[in-house]
């Protein structure tokens, strides 16, 4: 199906899925009805279409997980609507009380030309104002410095795989480092740890509550790395 004509219903439904199962989690019926307000029959008949479109594996009685396709879209919609909170409050300083519900009209209408022009205003937001991470977006670059140097959007390729960053992930992981985001001086940081596109990592989840701490293993060594670096530093999924 052509992205550009995907009801904003569907796109709903996707995004609270990645809310609460962007790691492959399977996200109940009962879950997706009380985060969308809608009765759990209906919430059952949507996931039936979800799965015939190819966005969802829906098991009856216990509940969904996003496919690839799903992911994607699920993903950039997510990306919009926090990079519209951002803007929202650090730039035009909406009341914090209004701001979620003015996100959720505008993210269906931005352009993808218009998304990058903000995220590039904002100077690569990790985390809107809930501190929820922003999706990378699914330009093919390798990092920000990458994108704001390229300048006919026309001609920007998109990226046919997902991501996900090391903060996101809800379970021991490995993966090929492929996109990392930020300011000269985080890349220089994280670059100074021998991270860098194409090494192998290896994500260990912690079992110790240290939220803003992670482990993981690159070229066999182990490294406690700082959340705003797991929140930038993202593998393929």
């Amino acid at each position: 199906m052509d992205e550009s004509k995907i009801s904003e219903n569907i796109e709903e439904y996707l995004e609270v899925l990645y809310r609460n199962g962007s790691n492959g989690e399977q996200v109940s019926t009962t879950q997706l009805s009380k985060d969308l307000g809608i009765a759990p029959g209906s919430v059952t008949q949507m996931l039936k279409k979800l799965e015939k479109l190819g966005y969802i594996s829906y098991t009856p009685y216990k509940g969904a997980t996003l496919t690839d396709d799903g992911m994607k879209i699920a993903q950039k919609i997510t990306r919009k609507h926090r990079i519209l909170e951002k803007f929202l409050t650090d730039v035009l300083k909406i009341k914090e009380e209004n701001v979620h519900n003015q996100a959720c009209e505008m993210e269906h209408t931005l352009s993808d030309e218009a998304e990058r022009a903000l995220c590039n205003m904002l100077k690569n937001p990790d985390v809107c104002p809930d501190d929820n991470v922003i999706p990378a977006c699914n330009f093919d670059f390798g990092s920000c410095q990458e994108c704001h140097s390229f300048t006919d959007f026309d001609q920007i390729i998109y990226r046919q795989f997902n991501l996900l960053s090391i903060s996101e992930l809800t379970s021991d992981a490995e993966g090929t480092i492929s996109f990392i985001r930020g300011s000269p001086e985080l890349l220089d940081d994280i670059s100074s740890l021998g991270i860098s596109i194409g090494s192998e990592i290896t994500y260990e989840l912690n079992e110790e509550g240290q939220d803003n701490q992670f482990s993981v293993v690159i070229n066999d060594e182990r490294l406690d790395i700082s959340r705003e670096m797991a929140n930038n530093i993202f593998i393929k999924i």
